[in-house]
């Protein structure tokens, strides 16, 4: 499959072939089904980032048509059509909840009204809560708290690059924006507005001095929104950044280590 759809990116005349297109549309049944995935973790504690499955899911719509979509009162025009199934599948979707197909959600997971794009992969017992968007081919671990009004960032283009990643067990508070290909390591938290693009400064103010990085948030981090002074022509103004003021601890429960680094560096979510 992944030879076939280098072909067809290359020369795009091979989209008319009835056997490609029963290829690329396999392919999003397995996205859809998890068989497959566009970023997936390996050994090392990095992702690999299946940019050939990206591939499919943009010569996906091109192969589809627009149709409309009745759901009960509701109706919609597009070329994808919803993700069904989710009582087999062991999701509970409240009323308000979209997902597209293509995306895959695992069992356990909730999803308050919120939408998941194509591609994503959303993983075991995550909660999805209200207004919070999944981007297409972002990729959420398992018991992850999406808390309202979150905005993950889909990522198809450039196809090398790397989509969100939202590792286990992180609570990303409400309203924050992780956008870009921005990874979030493991049970890390995010309060409330917190905005990480890639050009994000994030700095750890732990120690005697701050540290910066840009892109990925260590595991266990607690982050706060930010600002630091930059000289424009104009003068000095405030830009946002991300600060790291203290990290989970590792002797108590996941719940609780949040609760307690919220109240001690009095964070909101």
């Amino acid at each position: 499959m992944q030879s076939i759809i280098e072909s067809i990116w290359d020369n795009r005349d091979l989209l008319n072939l009835p056997s490609n297109k029963d290829i690329i549309r396999q392919i999003i049944e397995n996205l859809d089904k998890g068989i497959i995935r566009v970023a997936e973790p390996i050994s090392d504690g990095t992702w690999k980032v299946n940019d050939w499955i990206k591939k499919a899911v943009i010569l996906y719509f091109p192969i589809q048509q627009m149709e409309t979509i009745e759901v009960g009162p509701f109706e919609f025009h597009d070329k994808m059509k919803l993700k069904t199934n989710f009582a087999e599948a062991g999701v509970r979707a409240v009323p308000g909840s979209i997902a597209r197909y293509g995306s895959f959600i695992s069992k356990g997971v909730i999803m308050m009204p919120s939408f998941v794009n194509i591609g994503a992969f959303v993983d075991e017992g995550t909660m999805i809560d209200t207004w919070a968007t999944v981007g297409s081919c972002a990729q959420i671990g398992k018991h992850v708290h999406l808390s309202g009004g979150v905005g993950i960032g889909g990522v198809l283009e450039p196809v090398q690059a790397a989509p969100v990643i939202i590792e286990d067990g992180c609570f990303i508070g409400s309203r924050c924006i992780v956008v870009e290909g921005v990874r979030v390591g493991k049970e890390a938290v995010l309060g409330a507005n917190v905005c990480l693009t890639m050009s994000t400064k994030i700095i750890d103010v732990t120690g005697d001095t701050p540290i910066e990085t840009k892109g990925y948030v260590p595991e266990r981090s607690v982050v706060i929104p930010g600002s630091y002074t930059k000289q424009f022509p104009a003068g000095e103004y405030q830009v946002p950044c991300a600060l790291i003021i203290g990290k989970r601890k590792a002797s108590t429960d996941l719940k609780t280590s949040l609760n307690d680094a919220l109240r001690e560096h009095n964070v909101a979510v």
